[in-house]
């Protein structure tokens, strides 16, 4: 069973140093093609394409937090693979300091309903037009550690 809510609040949120914390995914899957796509998503004012993230709770891992954002910006479940990095940026709503973590999903499931669905859009991109698309300087460069890993890991299986 899924939860279809969100989150809303900031009273759990963790900060590091005045910092809010906050933990987003890099949704992939490869088609039957064996063409490799990521997901973006509107953001809530549907201005901006972005990848899914959120604030990271005190009442779960990192990992838990980055799932629950997928599921609930861009309705996907999945596994959660090793970290690609941390990221300090600037809000732009807001103009303070984030710590941002962001992290592989392999898409395992997209559900036809979930909790933000009336809120935001969410396209299947190949990493180009990902890149195009998405505004955020720290999601490009994480999605660039992500192409950077699959195609090591690809190389590697390919000696064995």
């Amino acid at each position: 069973m899924v939860c279809m809510v969100s989150r809303t609040g900031r009273q759990m949120q963790r900060y590091n140093k005045g910092h809010r914390l906050v933990v987003g995914c890099i949704p992939y899957r490869f088609t039957r093609n064996g063409e490799f796509e990521v997901l973006v998503v509107s953001s809530q004012k549907g201005h901006a394409m972005m990848f899914p993230k959120g604030g990271w709770e005190t009442d779960e891992s990192v990992e838990e937090a980055a799932s629950r954002e997928s599921l609930e910006e861009a309705g996907v479940l999945g596994i959660v693979q090793c970290e690609l990095g941390k990221w300090r940026f600037k809000s732009k709503s807001q103009g303070i300091y984030h710590e941002g973590y962001m992290f592989p999903l392999l898409v395992t499931e997209q559900l036809s309903l979930w909790p933000e669905q009336n809120l935001r859009k969410r396209a299947w991109m190949t990493v180009e037009e990902a890149s195009e698309a998405c505004q955020q300087w720290w999601m490009k460069e994480a999605l660039e550690k992500l192409v950077n890993r699959l195609n090591s890991s690809d190389l590697e299986s390919s000696l064995i």
